[in-house]
Parts: C-alpha cells; structure tokens; sequence
C-alpha cells in the first residue's frame, strides 16, 4: 500500500520503494544510496525538517548493509544528513565506526568509539572477534585483555 510521502514522490519522478507502513502506521521507503542526497533535500523543503536519529543496521553476513534515517515534521523552523541536518553528523560517524558504511560527503568520517588503529566492523555479522583488545585509559597506559573463550 502506498502512503502520501511515496505518492508525492512517485508524481515527481523520484525512484523509491515504498515499504509500507510500520506499527505506528508510519510510512517507511528505501532509497538507493545514489538518490539519497537528492531526495534528502526534497524531502527537507516537503517539510522532513527534524532528523530524530539516524541508524544502521547489517541485514545479512557478507551483505547488505542499511542506513536509516527517521524524519519528522515539526511546524516551527528547526533547521537541522551532515548537510541539511547537522545532528547526523555524530549518528553517521556511529554508523561507520561499527558498520563501515562509508557517507559520501561527510565533513569528519572517522572512528568515534573504537581506536583509529581498530581493525574491522564490530556490529557487522561476519565481523570476527580478535583474540585480544588494547584498551587505553584516560592516563595513556595501555592494557590488553586476551579472549580466553578461544
């Protein structure tokens, strides 16, 4: 079933797939990562003018990876995507940090919670668990933790 969002895009041309509704009855549509960027600023001047989180997700071991943004509409001008919302910035960082999901555009892209020197994608399901961590305390001395589950 197509809701009004995925009506009004169909009338102008934008590709998408409308998902349906979700238990809320909130309308919800995948987009191919190369229209994103521009139905992200269509869908800001139609009014999505407040990003409330963005998220991903790895849908299958070796496969798809997804990124979800939830837009709202609020009726007072918040101005908040790095580009046309500023708080995604932080929630995409997040997203590559433990997924990989590489932002095209993004002004500050790098690791936020593991160390820059962390090898691979913690979140991802075919990601493999190294058999020790390096952890830094906020002095700078440095432990190791080895995994005896192995």
């Amino acid at each position: 079933m197509q809701g009004r969002l995925s009506a009004w895009l169909v009338k102008h041309g934008l590709v998408h797939r409308s998902l349906g509704f979700d238990y809320q009855g909130i309308e919800t549509l995948q987009i191919k990562p190369e229209d994103w960027h521009s139905i992200v600023f269509i869908l800001y001047v139609y009014g999505y003018n407040y990003l409330r989180s963005q998220c991903a997700y790895d849908v299958a071991p070796g496969g798809l990876l997804a990124s979800v943004y939830h837009l709202t509409r609020i009726e007072y001008g918040v101005d908040q995507l790095e580009e046309v919302w500023k708080s995604a910035d932080f929630q995409e960082r997040e997203s590559y940090d433990m997924l990989g999901i590489s932002y095209d555009n993004h002004p500050r892209l790098k690791r936020i919670l593991m160390p820059e020197s962390w090898i691979g994608w913690p979140l991802r399901k075919d990601y493999t668990v190294p058999n020790f961590y390096e952890i830094q305390d906020a002095y700078g001395m440095v432990f190791y933790i080895w995994n005896m589950d192995r």
